[in-house]
């Protein structure tokens, strides 16, 4: 006997579809991933999408256990999760969408055909008046098809069954369209990444209300499924569009370097104008929220003005910013081995691959923003690690052996580390060298003397003698009372600490960023780098660089976001 499918859908069962969606966004995650070519092809769409979705569970699951849950109450935490909770460009549109059937939901004890209809145009109409410049072929234009068939099948008086079918459907025709609306999709072969994962919103929906399977396969046109299955076609197709040159008409941040975001406390009054200043500084602008808190989202070559805007608004919070370029290089980088037909790497000599470098570099380090600069800079393989997480002799001898080079340099960039790297040194199969960088700083500075082409010996030697150049600091809070050189500390006081000892005491992470700063200087030193890490904030590195500017208008300052935890400044002068 057939299941019965529901006419109305209660709380639970708005939850289940929550829940739906991230189990499909988890299958398919991949897929949708290697779709993604627009905005930038950095393959990070299907994450985006399942990052935010993960985010609004996250927040149904801490609603109170017992009995049924209230319908404003699961609406609450799918608008507050799903903004709290976006990651990127996709994630911020799929928010406003999930926002918009909250908002519709909110006031029904039961959700019917005529709240899904509400919740699907609201959503669409929210994320499309979100984004400055909204293009078709995108997942907009998905959301917008689709909600106009659940207005249409309604209208002829469908149940809710039925309308929701007519609703994916649409969607699905609607993706198939977006590379005759979106040139870029047409030159890759693909079809839009963000409208992808939406459809499966779809699928959710029915999954609950008709008792359907989830999808075990994304329904794609047959030459889109067989290049994301690894099949046989261009390099174009495998690839991704190519970054498009500024001014070509692409559009949307194709051609901008950096992506920010951040959370911003601001009065609602305000966002009009900081949306006018942003539309200057770059593309792919995503502005949502409401009440007071806002989720941004902007491509732009400008990270400092970015932020600015904000602090002219109100209060930007939990700030990242990434390096696009890098991304797209290493999503190329991904896609090229997997068209070769290899898991990884191609091996030494193959065409368009250079060979093994003589030595590589293995770092270890945490914080998103740490691991994607030493990438940058030629590390091999990024080791999970640092002041409060050492990893295991097992875990380096592991990278180790795994990398391409012959010989191997380790970085360790914690004297706690140091130890087990060396005994790395000792049983490897490998000839392997360990440098005793201290710090992160130490491991940024020695890398920039790295030559893949020198022996391990060599590069040991110039790396080391770059690292012991840098002088290095770190700022933390402390969490107990001491004497120290320079006065006491209490409980909260921030610290600065050189390899020499705490050498800075303040009440404010600023003053005593500044004050260690002051200490490490010395005669001949140029340039100040300061990495934000967890417990920074876009106004506390304004005051630092501020008192720079003004105390020492000499040195150069450049900013990196490292994202490490505990120490929210790491300091290098060189």
């Amino acid at each position: 006997m057939a299941p019965v499918s529901l006419t109305v859908l209660g709380p639970r069962d708005v939850v289940g579809v929550m829940d739906a969606f991230r189990r499909g966004l988890a299958e398919h995650q991949a897929t949708i991933n290697r779709l993604n070519v627009y905005p930038v092809p950095d393959g990070d769409t299907g994450t985006n999408m399942l990052l935010t979705i993960e985010a609004v569970v996250r927040e149904l699951d801490g609603a109170p256990a017992g009995g049924e849950p209230d319908m404003a109450q699961v609406c609450r935490a799918i608008s507050h999760g799903s903004l709290m909770g976006a990651r990127g460009n996709s994630g911020v549109i799929l928010c406003q969408i999930l926002r918009g059937l909250a908002g519709s939901f909110a006031e029904a004890p039961k959700v019917g055909v005529d709240e899904v209809v509400a919740g699907l145009a609201g959503g669409s109409a929210a994320a499309r008046e979100a984004v400055l410049r909204p293009a078709e072929g995108t997942i907009l234009t998905v959301a917008a098809e689709a909600a106009e068939a659940a207005r249409h099948a309604a209208g002829a008086g469908d149940d809710l069954d039925a309308t929701l079918d007519a609703t994916r459907e649409a969607a699905v025709r609607a993706l198939w369209r977006t590379p005759e609306l979106l040139p870029v999709l047409a030159q890759a072969g693909v079809v839009d990444a963000g409208g992808a994962g939406l459809v499966l919103l779809y699928d959710a929906f029915l999954h609950v209300v008709d008792d359907r399977p989830l999808p075990a396969e994304l329904e794609l046109p047959e030459r889109v499924a067989a290049a994301v299955a690894g099949a046989q076609v261009t390099p174009a197709q495998l690839l991704g569009a190519p970054v498009a040159p500024a001014g070509s008409g692409a559009g949307h941040g194709a051609d901008l370097r950096y992506e920010v975001m951040y959370f911003l406390d601001a009065p609602d009054e305000a966002i009009p104008a900081f949306r006018e200043v942003w539309a200057g500084l770059g593309d792919s602008i995503v502005v949502v929220g409401g009440e007071g808190l806002w989720n941004c989202h902007i491509h732009t070559d400008d990270v400092g003005a970015a932020i600015e805007a904000a602090l002219d608004a109100g209060r930007p919070r939990e700030i990242r910013v990434t390096d696009l370029a890098e991304q797209v290089e290493e999503e190329q980088w991904v896609r090229s081995a997997e068209a070769a037909g290899e898991g990884g790497p191609e091996p030494a000599g193959s065409a368009g691959v250079l060979p093994a470098p003589r030595t590589s570099i293995v770092a270890v380090a945490t914080g998103e923003g740490i691991r994607r600069i030493f990438r940058s800079l030629g590390a091999d393989h990024i080791v999970a690690g640092g002041q409060s997480m050492n990893p295991s002799t097992a875990e380096i001898l592991e990278v180790v052996e795994s990398v391409p080079g012959a010989e191997v340099v380790v970085l360790p960039n914690n004297s706690n580390i140091f130890p087990v790297a060396a005994q790395v040194a000792e049983i490897a199969t490998k000839t392997v060298r360990v440098l005793a960088t201290k710090g992160i700083q130490e491991g940024f500075a020695a890398l920039i003397e790295f030559d893949p082409e020198a022996s391990s010996e060599e590069n040991a030697r110039v790396m080391g003698e770059a690292a012991e150049r840098v002088a290095a600091g770190e700022v933390t809070r402390a969490v107990r009372a001491s004497d120290t050189a320079v006065g006491p500390v209490v409980p909260g006081d921030w610290i600065g600490l050189s390899r020499t000892g705490v050498v800075s005491v303040a009440t404010s992470l600023a003053d005593a960023t500044s004050q260690l700063i002051e200490r490490l200087l010395e005669p001949g030193r140029e340039i100040v780098t300061l990495i934000e890490g967890a417990g920074s904030s876009a106004a506390e590195t304004r005051r630092v660089t501020e008192w720079l500017h003004a105390e020492h208008p000499e040195l150069t300052v450049e900013l990196h976001h490292g994202g490490q935890p505990l120490y929210p400044f790491l300091v290098s002068i060189e």
